[in-house]
């Protein structure tokens, strides 16, 4: 993720063992990636928005951590159902942390799952221990390290899922998205594992079919799910890309996201032949990072 290290600034007000309440009202404070915001959610009595320099990253329900307020974490809770039979716990390493929304997920859908989590904002990380407190018997560790770096790190063969979700402000960092990346993630995954992606693009789209085709080039198996209209380049996005090397869970994937509130469709096959429309695998040579979000586009 490319951010620099530091500690956050005092927080004016106490904050309980609870976690921060909303009559002790928002919160701003400088972090090593910029500013970090934390805004009480309108509709939930302890839940909070984290924005980064006023980009939304995450949502976290203090009461209900199986909430998942954002439409592309949704979908990345729709995998993590998927990948294995409810209830059972997964070996899961997220690179990429904000808010630790997913792994709250994982630990509260999945007791006993063990988590690993790559932040380099270390100052993020102790904003957010401190302000929306994990609880306590979650088997989540994080890193304050590079994603890419603590993936090289990472076992062979130990994750059940590895979850991308690495930006560096508003876009994702060009060594987090390259065949070498993909093929560092491959070779954490245990047998029958899977990579999911989260990247943001627009208009032509370039990136994510560049990205398609850099999994396609280490995965027999991949698949994408977006909302139709981030798909045609009609507006700026979230699109999730799934990878692994055993079939997918593509018909119970296509259930899920057919249930959600946002529309959204599953990419796979020839559709995904088609998506990619001969776009070359990127490599640490030739990475780019994602395009930076349109201005306004969070407003």
């Amino acid at each position: 993720m490319g951010r620099g290290r530091g500690r956050a600034e005092a927080v004016p007000e106490a904050t309980g063992a609870e976690g921060r309440s909303h009559r002790q009202g928002p919160l701003a404070v400088r972090v090593d990636s910029g500013t970090a915001e934390l805004k009480p959610d309108r509709d939930r009595p302890r839940a909070w928005q984290l924005l980064l320099d006023g980009a939304p990253q995450s949502l976290v329900d203090l009461d209900d951590p199986t909430r998942l307020g954002f439409e592309y974490q949704r979908r990345i809770g729709h995998l993590i159902d998927l990948a294995a039979p409810p209830g059972r716990p997964i070996t899961v390493l997220h690179l990429g942390g904000g808010a630790l929304t997913l792994p709250r997920y994982v630990a509260a859908t999945r007791p006993r799952s063990r988590q690993q989590v790559a932040e380099i904002d270390t100052a993020l990380t102790e904003l957010v221990r401190t302000e929306l407190p994990l609880e306590r018997g979650w088997q989540i560790k994080v890193r304050g390290a590079d994603a890419r770096a603590v993936l090289e790190r990472a076992p062979e063969g130990g994750a059940d899922l590895v979850v991308a979700d690495v930006f560096s402000g508003a876009r994702v960092p060009a060594h987090c998205a390259t065949v070498e990346f993909a093929a560092l993630a491959a070779r954490a995954l245990a047998p029958g594992g899977r990579l999911v992606v989260n990247v943001t693009d627009g208009s032509s789209l370039a990136f994510a079919r560049a990205q398609t085709a850099t999994l396609l080039a280490v995965f027999p198996e991949v698949c994408l799910v977006a909302d139709p209209a981030v798909l045609r380049g009609r507006r700026f996005g979230n699109l999730i890309l799934v990878a692994g090397t055993a079939p997918l869970p593509l018909e119970e994937l296509g259930r899920k996201v057919a249930s959600d509130a946002a529309l959204g469709r599953v990419e796979h096959g020839r559709a995904l032949a088609d998506f990619t429309a001969g776009a070359a695998a990127v490599t640490d040579d030739s990475a780019v990072p994602s395009p930076a979000p349109p201005p306004g586009v969070f407003h």
